[in-house]
């Protein structure tokens, strides 16, 4: 049986800054601290829903592709059905939202 579908997203201009600084404090190119950020935030949305401690995900071309488990994506399409949005645009608010988490402010 096949997981929920892959959602694809891309960081605000909040989440780039954030990222930015966080690769500039740690000598990383902007590649791998987008890839650093996505996998923090993912990680926080994905362990406060489903308690998972790990997540995979790929980042090309500046857009985060993420493959959420069964209790995120239930989640998100709650929130979606909510908001009148769809499971992407939800994932997108929640991943930005986290962007500033554990920088040094």
């Amino acid at each position: 049986m096949a997981g929920p579908e892959p959602i694809e997203i891309r960081p605000s201009d909040r989440f780039l800054e954030a990222a930015d600084e966080w690769g500039d404090s740690r000598m990383l190119d902007e590649e791998e601290a987008i890839r650093s950020k996505a996998e923090q935030a993912l990680l926080e949305i994905e362990h406060l829903v489903s308690g998972a401690t790990e997540v995979e995900f790929e980042v090309r071309e500046g857009i985060v592709r993420y493959e959420p488990s069964a209790e995120l994506a239930a989640f998100l399409d709650e929130q979606a059905a909510a908001a009148g949005v769809d499971r992407t645009t939800v994932l997108e608010l929640h991943v930005n939202l986290f962007a500033r988490v554990f920088l040094d402010e």
